[in-house]
């Protein structure tokens, strides 16, 4: 297997100037790349109890999905702002480019559920913050977070240590 960074297509200015994009559809698409991504997000984390996988909209989704399943857990979405069609629970956060509410239902899962948050990058660290707040909220025991992404620069993984978090990426890139 090569390095899963040769999977990763970067997209200069997208979505606006200035932002270096890391595209993973481009990983997603390689089985084995993809399968090797999947399995090293889960590792960490077989020899604990995993209740439920929770994956931020929208390659999170992807990601999770294949986790939950690897490690025999069940998956909660994490959506924006009105795609959830029962009674959510929503948090306010802000993004390199702008700022976004994240959604999820209220019965998502019970109260003490262990749970691992699953996205494809981890960059300001906001958007995984308002979703840890999400599951916090709801009395999730959040075990960790498994990213394939980290851009060390924006300081997202050290935020979320900060706030106690065990964090998993796969690859790192440097700048935005």
């Amino acid at each position: 297997m090569k390095d899963l960074k040769s999977y990763i297509r970067t997209i200069p200015d997208f979505p606006k100037d200035g932002i270096m994009f890391r595209d993973v559809t481009t990983l997603f698409g390689n089985p084995a790349a993809f399968k090797h991504a999947v399995d090293a997000m889960a590792a960490p984390f077989k020899s604990e109890r995993i209740d439920k996988v929770a994956g931020i909209e929208a390659r999170g989704f992807v990601l999770a999905g294949a986790v939950a399943h690897r490690l025999g857990a069940g998956f909660v979405p994490i959506r924006k702002e009105g795609k959830l069609p029962h009674q959510t629970l929503s948090e306010g956060y802000v993004l390199e480019y702008g700022e976004a509410v994240l959604e999820m239902h209220l019965d998502a899962f019970e109260a003490g559920d262990r749970i691992l948050l699953v996205d494809d990058l981890l960059a300001t660290g906001g958007t995984a913050a308002a979703a840890l707040s999400l599951l916090e909220r709801l009395g999730g025991d959040v075990v960790g977070c498994s990213f394939i992404i980290d851009l060390p620069d924006l300081g997202g993984r050290k935020m979320l240590e900060d706030m106690g978090e065990k964090v998993i990426t796969l690859v790192e890139f440097e700048g935005e």
